[in-house]
């Protein structure tokens, strides 16, 4: 059988207009999905319909952070810098990058035990894989060829419902790594909240931290959500403002302040030097849809084809075909699961090594760098 790959365009800046027809069906539709849920309840395995899912995996959502950017290569410029406070900044502007609009009410698809995304941007290789599913994590390798970079993440979220919103909080490891400086970056990521009342919203908020042992420098930046009770405290839609300082002494180096969605400015506080450190409009704008440059090497656990047919369904409204889909790919999975523990046989990552201690995970890639991709963003 002829694979079948659907890829749907990253959902960008450009594209939040369109997204900003939410209607008062499509809030009472999703009301309703929670009528009957306690508050503080774990929503870890539910299921949304198609009508409320992006047409994309979680799994893409991930890589999409790594490889989807147009203009810049932020993630190259962060071994680019003479020194290690250039090297930070840098660092900063290529996280806040990473942030992307999201869309009030609809969701991702759960990804499977074993699925993977690989796609390769310029430079950039990415590959993720789903190494558990009760509880979702994922693991995310992507290298940088000509910089020498290594970026290494293993998340796994926690949505619970709170009332007149949803919380996600997204914990494990992320971590960079500068190998020609022989520097080693640690960030956390931030909370994604999904708010029903008093108005309708989805947002990320809280604290970024991101920090490297070995120069002693480290960011600390605060993500201001756009809720009603921000709105008192002036214009805090998507403003982010924190400090780089030196982590030994507590001396504050550069402010940083302004909106991840527009301009982020950093104002050294030894000269005032003021310095646009990152524009929206030239990264995070104008996204492009990843095409498929060989099709025999597409592995068959990739995302693109795990879901084809949810997605085609979605993207074309023919809503029984999404659901017919979505309910062939959810059992196969079950199935899958019941074969191995009749078997008795445990679940091997492919391409990652994986210990567990308690709720806390952590994985190793098994190979050094990530390979160039059978999918990548067209130039």
């Amino acid at each position: 059988m002829r694979k079948h790959v659907v890829l749907a365009k990253p959902f960008s800046l450009e594209d939040e207009k369109d997204s900003e027809h939410t209607t008062s069906i499509l809030i009472q539709r999703i009301l309703s999905l929670f009528k009957n849920i306690r508050p503080g309840s774990d929503l870890t395995n539910f299921q949304l319909p198609p009508q409320l899912n992006l047409a994309r995996s979680q799994l893409q959502c991930y890589g999409e952070m790594m490889y989807s950017f147009n203009g810049p290569d932020l993630l190259g410029e962060c071994g680019r810098g003479d020194q290690p406070i250039e090297r930070l900044k840098s660092m900063v502007t290529w996280y806040i990058s990473t942030l992307r609009p999201l869309v009030f009410g609809m969701a991702p698809y759960n990804p499977i035990i074993g699925e993977t995304h690989h796609v390769s941007n310029g430079h950039v290789n990415v590959l993720a894989e789903q190494i558990s599913h009760h509880p979702p994590v994922c693991a995310l390798h992507a290298t940088h060829e000509k910089e020498n970079l290594d970026v290494m993440f293993c998340q796994y979220f926690t949505p619970k419902f709170r009332g007149a919103y949803v919380e996600v909080e997204v914990k494990g490891k992320r971590v960079v790594k500068l190998l020609n400086q022989r520097e080693t970056y640690e960030m956390n990521q931030p909370k994604l909240l999904m708010t029903f009342l008093p108005a309708t919203g989805a947002h990320w908020a809280g604290k970024i931290v991101i920090k490297c042992p070995e120069t002693r420098l480290e960011a600390e930046l605060q993500l201001l959500s756009n809720s009603f009770f921000s709105r008192f405290t002036g214009n805090n839609k998507r403003s982010i403002k924190g400090n780089i300082f030196e982590s030994s002494t507590g001396n504050q180096l550069y402010e940083i302040f302004g909106h991840w969605d527009k301009t982020v400015t950093a104002k050294n506080l030894k000269t005032g030097e003021l310095e646009v450190i990152y524009k929206a409009s030239e990264s995070i704008a104008k996204l492009k849809t990843p095409i498929v440059k060989n099709l025999q090497e597409v592995s068959d656990t990739e995302s693109a084809i795990v879901w084809s047919e949810v997605s085609e369904g979605i993207m074309n409204k023919d809503w029984e075909k999404a659901r017919e889909g979505k309910r062939y790919v959810e059992e196969k999975q079950r199935e899958y699961m019941r074969q191995r523990v009749a078997s008795g046989q445990s679940w091997i990552p492919k391409h990652f090594s994986v210990t567990r201690a308690g709720k806390d995970w952590d994985c190793v890639p098994l190979q050094p760098t990530v390979p160039q991709a059978p999918i990548v963003v067209p130039l």
